[in-house]
C-alpha cells in the first residue's frame, strides 16, 4: 500500500507540473486558429525560420512543460519539426534539482544546459533545412497547412459553434482535461512498472554494460517519466557512468512531451519516426562527447 501510495502521489505531482503548460497552449491555439486568420500560415512560416533557436534555448529552461506543449504545437502544425526536435533535445526535468543538490559547480550545470541547448538548436536547424530542400524538390510547401480544426475534431470539443472568447477559453479547457487525464492513466501505469521494476534494477543494467551504456541511456531517456532522468543523473554523480552517457539519456529524454506526440498527432508513423530520430540523434551526440573526451 505504501508503494502504490508513493505511485499515486509521483503521479499527482508529474501531471499537475504541466498542467498549465497545456492550457496555455490550447488557448494559443485556439487564439491563432479563430482570430489570426489567414494570416496565421504566414506567420507561422516566417517564425519557422528561428524555431529551432526559440526552441533550443526555451527547452533549456528546467521543466518538461515545454515539451508538452510543444507536441501540441507540432500537432497543430505551429512549429516546425525541427523545433519540436530541438524542443525535446533540450528539454531538461529533474536534471537540474539533482545536480544542485549534489552541489556540483555552477559552470558545470550552465555548460550542461548549453551543451543540451546547442545540440538541439544544431540539430532543429538541420532537420529543417533537409525538409525544405526536399520540399522544395517535390515542389511543395514549407510546412504542411494549420491543423488545429483536425484537433478538434479529434477530442469532439465543438470548437467551431462558439467563436467568441468564452468559447475558446472553453475549448482550450476542454483539450486540458481530456490530455490531462490521458497523462494521468499512462504515468500512472509506467510509475507503478517503474515501482515494480526498481530504479536499482534499471541502474544496475546501466552501470554494468560501459560498451553499450549509450544505447542503454537512450532506452531509459525514452521513458516518458521524470524517474528516467533522476536514475540517469545519479548514476552520474555516483561515477558509474560518463558524461556522454548521461547526456545520450538526457538528450533522448523528452520528459512527457513523446507522451504526449502519441496521443494528440494521429499519424503513428510520423510519431514512431520522430521517437527513432529522437533516439539516434541523442545517443550519436552522446558517444560523440565521449570521443572526444568532454567531461565536466
Amino acid at each position: 500500500m505504501e508503494m502504490l501510495l508513493d505511485v499515486v502521489i509521483d503521479t499527482g505531482i508529474d501531471a499537475i507540473k504541466i498542467l498549465p503548460f497545456l492550457f496555455v497552449t490550447y488557448l494559443l491555439m485556439e487564439l491563432l486558429e479563430h482570430h489570426a486568420g489567414e494570416h496565421t500560415q504566414e506567420l507561422v512560416e516566417k517564425s519557422g525560420h528561428f524555431g529551432p533557436l526559440f526552441g533550443g534555448l526555451l527547452g533549456a529552461i528546467p521543466q518538461c512543460g515545454f515539451s508538452a506543449a510543444a507536441s501540441n504545437l507540432y500537432a497543430g502544425r505551429v512549429i516546425t519539426l525541427g523545433t519540436l526536435i530541438a524542443i525535446y533535445l533540450s528539454t531538461s526535468d529533474e536534471m537540474l534539482p539533482l545536480l544542485i543538490s549534489a552541489q556540483m559547480p555552477v559552470g558545470m550545470m550552465l555548460c550542461t544546459l548549453l551543451i543540451k541547448a546547442v545540440i538541439g538548436i544544431i540539430a532543429g536547424f538541420a532537420i529543417d533545412f533537409i525538409i525544405h530542400r526536399y520540399h522544395k524538390r517535390k515542389n511543395m510547401s514549407e510546412n504542411d497547412p494549420l491543423q488545429i480544426d483536425a484537433l478538434c475534431e479529434k477530442e469532439h470539443c465543438h470548437c467551431e459553434e462558439d467563436e467568441s472568447n468564452s468559447g475558446i477559453i472553453k475549448s482550450a479547457l476542454v483539450h486540458t482535461l481530456h490530455i490531462f487525464l490521458y497523462i494521468i492513466v499512462i504515468t500512472f501505469v509506467l510509475n507503478l512498472l517503474i515501482a515494480f521494476i526498481g530504479e536499482d534494477t534499471l541502474s544496475g543494467i546501466l552501470s554494468n554494460a560501459p560498451i553499450l551504456s549509450h544505447i542503454l541511456a537512450g532506452v531509459i531517456g525514452l521513458i516518458p517519466n521524470c524517474a528516467a532522468s533522476i536514475i540517469i543523473t545519479e548514476l552520474y554523480l555516483e561515477g558509474m557512468i560518463t558524461f556522454g552517457s548521461m547526456m545520450s539519456g538526457l538528450l533522448v529524454g523528452a520528459g512527457i512531451g513523446l507522451l504526449v506526440l502519441f496521443r494528440v498527432n494521429p499519424k503513428l508513423k510520423e510519431n514512431i519516426n520522430i521517437t527513432i530520430m529522437l533516439y539516434i540523434i541523442g545517443t550519436v551526440f552522446g558517444f560523440v562527447i565521449d570521443l572526444l573526451g568532454i567531461a565536466l
